[in-house]
């Protein structure tokens, strides 16, 4: 790494350097834990089957401001594909490449960066400051913060302010905000059927055929009537169909049809999977039915993070956000239920999970401050009444 590059960059190359591929941390929480422990922080590990999950927090009582990230990475997929090894750091034309550098190993460098200069200029600030980072994020997200929001609400732990640092941004840093997301519910149904020659289709049942009409109804089907303010409207994808025994002349005897719903707040996973019901038997399928609910919808109104973070980039960064509910799930979605305001900022996402994925410099290295001064907007305003 070239010298004089910035204190958030050098740090977002070491934590890139750590293949934390999920759900392994790799090293990365150990990191950032001895940095934050060396300004004062209270550190405590929460781990989770094989996933390392960190809490530090520096302060007491509330409000509680809360950075939420993951230090776990996609595979990289063939390293011959890159122009630079995915775990080697390395600089050039303004940007750091690096498998994590937008997802978001540079947000959490940021992070870490923010707290410690905002602890160092302001020891004494009201309430408390907080850091959540897990390695399951990009994985099942099940001993992640899943679990650690579970343990928070067992032990009363409250968090009133939650800015995730995923990668939210379109063109440039901070043009779009995410103030919150739709849910996310998946199906993997298994169509049964009778197995028979295709000559003879009255003496078989073609699950494929049984399966197809609903299917279609659900695809075409207008989940939203009305719009809901600030959410893209339901959706319903199939993402795999299965079926066939290989040979030509034989009808199979079953299917396997994988599919998802990304709802807004019209629906929820309850009543989606009950209208799904409702569709299969009018349609005389038979089916078992695998449920995955990865999260339901949150959304955060107008109100005291929205307003922080809006101020800090039209006075850092000149203009003013799109604010929005788009792309997929983020663990957001899993501490929005213990009340808290969640609002996503984060860097350029135009390469995550891709070959040669980056972050551009000038953006890295303004992360800390949107962080820091988001967070000082926010504990400053409360301190006042």
């Amino acid at each position: 790494m070239a010298e004089g590059c910035g204190d958030v960059v050098e740090l977002a190359a070491a934590l890139i350097a750590r293949p934390s591929l999920t759900p392994d941390d790799a090293g990365c929480q150990d990191l950032i834990a001895e940095r934050l422990a060396r300004v004062g922080f209270a550190i405590e590990r929460l781990r989770f089957g094989a996933v390392d999950n960190l809490w530090a927090t520096h302060g007491q009582g509330a409000p509680v401001f809360c950075l939420l990230g993951h230090t776990d990475v996609v595979p990289s997929g063939p390293v011959s594909a890159w122009r630079s090894d995915p775990f080697r750091p390395e600089l050039r034309d303004g940007r750091l490449y690096g498998r994590g550098a937008a997802d978001m190993k540079g947000s959490v460098a940021a992070f870490v960066v923010a707290l410690e200069q905002l602890v160092r200029d302001w020891p004494d600030h009201p309430g408390t400051l907080a850091l959540l980072l897990t390695s399951d994020e990009e994985g099942p997200a099940v001993d992640g913060v899943r679990r650690v929001a579970q343990r928070f609400r067992e032990r009363g732990q409250r968090i009133d302010a939650c800015l995730v640092g995923e990668p939210s941004s379109r063109q440039r840093l901070g043009d779009v905000v995410r103030v919150g997301r739709r849910g996310s519910l998946t199906a993997t149904l298994g169509i049964e059927g009778v197995q028979g020659h295709v000559a003879y289709p009255e003496l078989a049942d073609n699950p494929i055929h049984r399966a197809l009409p609903a299917l279609v109804e659900l695809a075409q089907r207008r989940w939203d009537e009305t719009p809901y303010p600030e959410f893209p409207s339901t959706g319903f994808q199939i993402a795999s169909f299965q079926a066939g025994t290989g040979a030509a002349n034989v009808i199979p005897g079953q299917a396997t049809v994988v599919c998802n719903w990304r709802y807004s707040p019209r629906w929820s996973a309850d009543a989606l999977i009950e209208e799904t019901g409702r569709v299969l038997a009018r349609h005389g399928v038979r089916a078992s039915i695998d449920w995955h609910r990865s999260g339901e919808p949150f959304h955060t109104a107008e109100g005291p993070l929205r307003r922080a973070v809006r101020e800090v980039l039209r006075r850092r960064l000149g203009f003013s956000p799109e604010e929005n509910t788009g792309g997929g799930t983020s663990d957001g979605r899993f501490i929005a239920p213990l009340g808290a305001e969640v609002v996503e900022l984060g860097p350029c996402n135009a390469s995550i999970h891709q070959v040669d994925e980056n972050i551009e410099l000038e953006a890295l290295r303004a992360l800390p401050g949107l962080y820091a001064g988001i967070a000082a907007h926010y504990l400053r305003r409360a301190g006042q009444g």
